[in-house]
């Protein structure tokens, strides 16, 4: 699957446009502080993950719809309370050819 920031993909196509996909991924609570350089390590692991669990699930609801690719992905990252973020992709599934 193509996945794109873009509206477009050089090279392709859009043959239809099967609607918004989007993914989140689970709701994740950290205690670490941004205080030091180690800290600052297992965030961005953590965040890596976070950011593969959304797209995976983004992935998955285009398929569903039968596409093959996502163009206009946005990428947001919320945080509640300081301590819990989660990481939500959204897009446009289409088809290209």
């Amino acid at each position: 699957m193509i996945l794109t920031t873009t509206n477009n993909i050089e090279g392709f196509k859009i043959t239809e446009y099967k609607g918004i996909v989007s993914g989140t991924s689970s709701e994740i609570k950290t205690k670490f502080s941004f205080k030091n350089d180690k800290n600052m390590e297992i965030i961005e692991d953590i965040m890596s993950e976070a950011k593969e669990q959304a797209f995976q699930k983004l992935q998955t609801n285009a398929s569903k719809l039968k596409a093959n690719a996502v163009v206009g992905i946005s990428v947001d990252i919320e945080t509640v309370s300081g301590s819990y973020f989660f990481v939500s992709v959204t897009g446009t599934a289409v088809s290209v050819a």
